[in-house]
């Protein structure tokens, strides 16, 4: 227990160094959300608190700041995030099937994490790949054309 403590605080030494940093830039706060992001994981209620304190700002603001962009996130992520296309063309062309077939892949439904950690599932409005149509995306990875589980364990199995 103690290793993770240690673990824990300095993470949040990291993050300190981090608002140091930055608190002088004109509109700090969304840096600082993203650095916080990129070190913890995710945004709880307690990293918010920590990042209210050392910049004296309401936590009820980062809060609001945390919840409004959807690049933030509240709940743990994977270490990818599989992004589906949900827009007109993708949609027609079966983006529902896709996202069934990857969900039973994963074991999981939209919007949740892997049991291992490795994906998060999400949908997006558009990637702007509509001849590839439907579509995901692995970080800069397009994938489309997608028909088969087989084309789906195929790709999944690249990400370790």
């Amino acid at each position: 227990m103690e290793a993770i403590a240690q673990d824990t605080n300095r993470l949040y030494d990291r993050l300190a160094e981090a608002i140091q940093e930055k608190k002088d830039l004109r509109n700090p706060l969304i840096e600082v959300l993203r650095i916080a992001q990129e070190i913890f994981g995710y945004l709880p209620i307690e990293v918010q608190e920590f990042i209210a304190e050392k910049m004296d700002i309401p936590a009820s603001k980062i809060y609001g700041v945390v919840t409004f962009y959807n690049f933030f996130s509240m709940i743990p992520r994977g270490k990818y995030t599989l992004n589906v296309c949900t827009g007109t063309a993708c949609f027609v062309k079966g983006a529902p099937r896709l996202i069934q077939m990857l969900s039973d892949e994963l074991g999981v439904n939209m919007g949740e994490t892997t049991k291992d950690g490795r994906f998060t599932m999400s949908a997006v409005r558009c990637v702007g790949a509509c001849s590839l149509a439907p579509v995901f995306v692995i970080g800069e990875d397009t994938f489309g054309r997608i028909d088969n589980k087989d084309k789906i364990k195929d790709i999944l199995s690249r990400y370790e």
